[in-house]
Order: C-alpha cells, then sequence, then structure tokens
C-alpha cells in the first residue's frame, strides 16, 4: 500500500521549548529536533515522522522494528512474582503471547477463553515454556453477560493487579446475543464493561486494566444511534472499528473513576498476523502477510503496559508502541462530550440487571 499523503515541507523557524521545529505537512507539526543535531539525526528524523504517517510503514514489521530500537531493554527484565493476572481471548493470537510473557515473568496468569478445549491446549504450552504451572483457564464468553457474571463470581476470592481485555471478534454477518446486543459490541463493549465493574473490588492498588483496540478505530467516530444495526445492513468491519473505539473511550472514562485505585490504558498493535485476521479479513490478509507483526510484536506494549514502573505512565492514555499516541487522525472521528457522557449511560444500562 503505497503512502498516499501528499507532503508539502516548508522549513521553520519555530522554536518549541528549546527545540528546533523543521517541517510541516498539512496537518500540522511533523518533527522537532535538538538544537545542535547534525544532518544525519535529522534526516533520520524526517524519515522515521513521514514514514510514520504514512500507516503503512508505521502499523507494519518494518515500523515495530523502527520503533523498538528506542526500547529500553531493562523493561523486560521485571519479575512479576506474586502478581495475579487476567488476560481474555487467551488461547491465540495477541492474547496468547501476552500470557506466555506474563508467565515467563512469573506472574500467576489467568487464561480467560470462552473455548475450554482451546484455553487448556494453550496452558499446557504456557506452562511448558514458562517453567511453572501457575497458569489457569477460567471458561468465558464475553459476548454472553451471564457468563461474563458467572466469572467475576468464581473470582470472588482473587486479587487482582493486571486485567487485559484481549477478546474480540470481527464478524461477517450480524448476530445477535441472548441479551439482545449485538455480537460484537457485546464482545468489546459491553462483555468487558461489566467485567470491569464488577472486579472492581478485587483490584489491588495501583491495578493496570488494559484495553487492547485497534488501529481500525481511527476510521471511525462514535455512534450511538443504532449499536444494534437495526436500521442499517450490517458491516463487520464497520462494526469492529466502532466497538474498538467505544474501548478506547471507555478507557479514558474508566481512568476518571477509578482514579488511583488503577491505572488504565487502551492500545493498539498494529497489524498483527493473528488467525482471527486471516479469516476475518482474507483480502487485507493476502495483501499484508508478509508485513504484519509477529503475535508476540503485537502484544510488545500491552506486556509493557502490564510491567512498566506506574511513574512511566499516566492513566487514561492511548498507546502504540510503547508511546502515547493521539487517538485521532482525523477531525470528523472526534466525539463530544454528550457522546462520551451517552456511551457510559448505555454501557450501564445494558448491563445494570446482570451487576
Amino acid at each position: 500500500m503505497p503512502c498516499s499523503i501528499a507532503i508539502s515541507i516548508a522549513i521553520s523557524t519555530a522554536n518549541l521549548n528549546g527545540h528546533r521545529c523543521l517541517f510541516h505537512d498539512q496537518r500540522g507539526l511533523l518533527a522537532c529536533v535538538a538544537p545542535g543535531a547534525n544532518g544525519s539525526a535529522v534526516l533520520k528524523s524526517i524519515v522515521h515522522h513521514l514514514l510514520d504517517r504514512s500507516i503503512y510503514y508505521a502499523f507494519d514489521a518494518t515500523g515495530f522494528d523502527r520503533h523498538a530500537a528506542a526500547f529500553d531493554p531493562d523493561d523486560g527484565a521485571v519479575d512479576l512474582s506474586g502478581k495475579v493476572c487476567l488476560v481474555t481471548g487467551a488461547n491465540s493470537g495477541i492474547g496468547k503471547a501476552t500470557a506466555l510473557s506474563l508467565a515467563r515473568s512469573n506472574a500467576t496468569v489467568l487464561l480467560l477463553c470462552r473455548s475450554e478445549a482451546r484455553g487448556l491446549e494453550a496452558k499446557r504450552l504456557i506452562q511448558a515454556e514458562a517453567g511453572h504451572d501457575r497458569v489457569h483457564v477460567e471458561v468465558v464468553d464475553m459476548a454472553r453477560l451471564r457468563s461474563v457474571c458467572d466469572l467475576a463470581d468464581r473470582l470472588q476470592g482473587e486479587r487482582i493487579d493486571v486485567l487485559i481485555h484481549n477478546a474480540g471478534a470481527l464478524l461477517s454477518t450480524r448476530t445477535m446475543t441472548e441479551d439482545g446486543l449485538e455480537t460484537t459490541w457485546a464482545t468489546h463493549v459491553a462483555g468487558p464493561f461489566l467485567l470491569t465493574k464488577r472486579l472492581i473490588p478485587r483490584l489491588a492498588t495501583g491495578a493496570r486494566v488494559i484495553f487492547v483496540s485497534s488501529g481500525g478505530m481511527y476510521t471511525q467516530r462514535l455512534d450511538l444511534t443504532d449499536v444494534a444495526w437495526h436500521e442499517r445492513p450490517f458491516d463487520g468491519v464497520v462494526a469492529y472499528a466502532q466497538a474498538k473505539r467505544a474501548q478506547v473511550i471507555l478507557s479514558e472514562l474508566w481512568a476518571e473513576r477509578l482514579g488511583d485505585r488503577a491505572l488504565v490504558a487502551a492500545m493498539h498493535p498494529g497489524w498483527v498476523n493473528t488467525p482471527g485476521v486471516e479469516q476475518a479479513l482474507p483480502r487485507f490478509y493476502r495483501f499484508t502477510r508478509n508485513r504484519l507483526r509477529t503475535p508476540a510484536q503485537g502484544a510488545d506494549t500491552v506486556i509493557w503496559l502490564a510491567k512498566a514502573p506506574a511513574a512511566r505512565l499516566e492513566s487514561g492514555r492511548f498507546w502504540f508502541d510503547r508511546k502515547v499516541a493521539s487517538t485521532h487522525l482525523m477531525k470528523r472521528t472526534k466525539e463530544t462530550e454528550s457522546d462520551r457522557l451517552g456511551l457510559w449511560k448505555l454501557c450501564e444500562e445494558m448491563t445494570v440487571d446482570k451487576s
């Protein structure tokens, strides 16, 4: 996918906090470099920013490799002994890679999976690679609110240090759950909202709550007029992107409500080679499969958010490749405060009888 962004570079002499602004495009400032930076550093900064603005060369595996060059290698050495981490959708893809890394860091990991058989297989593999047996399976269907409540009831004795909302579904046809919710929305929005609400009493002080969103949300504005898709032809890709947009907004709202009780974050993993992508987006997969990130690369920022010192993080922010990222690339996708309050109210109404 060639970069389609028309770049108009103009040298600027503006100064921002002691850094010289070098160039702009139509959407605003692209790069600043420190005074005294040599020509090679300047050129490298320009190239990095242009590649990131292309999306294609930011979200793919080459983007990860470029960004990873700036990662602190000591960040992966954190010991999570004594910590309890929950990961939804943990039997494959990003969820499995996340669970494996947390287990390798000595955490107790609960694999929250819809399929018990696939969960047990993932457990066997993770225990073997992590070298301990503190990996457990809990069966839950995040699209079914009764199933979410049953899980929360079973976890009443647990102290929870990390809760990772990773389970996802990108569907080609519209289906409704027993709760009267469209399945995409139920899986990504209502189910995680309810689980978070039910587990608040179990969260350790300073716990992490992490939402795995998607870069697809950049294409969509929050739209609450027809989340069940009663009044419009169903489009699974749009439904998925709108649900992911809602996740990011809810992470911000949860951060406001939980305050110092927990650090809440959302992230997007880039374009990742997972079974879900191959099955749900076959054309996209055929076109990009040689450039897709591995599940471990997609999981990297999730793991980092679970392990990094709190002083390096800020609750309510959106992250990509271990850096804070904008939640909007286009003005048309920005929601109003009324939209945000409406989303919270809708989630409360959808889950009120289940809490």
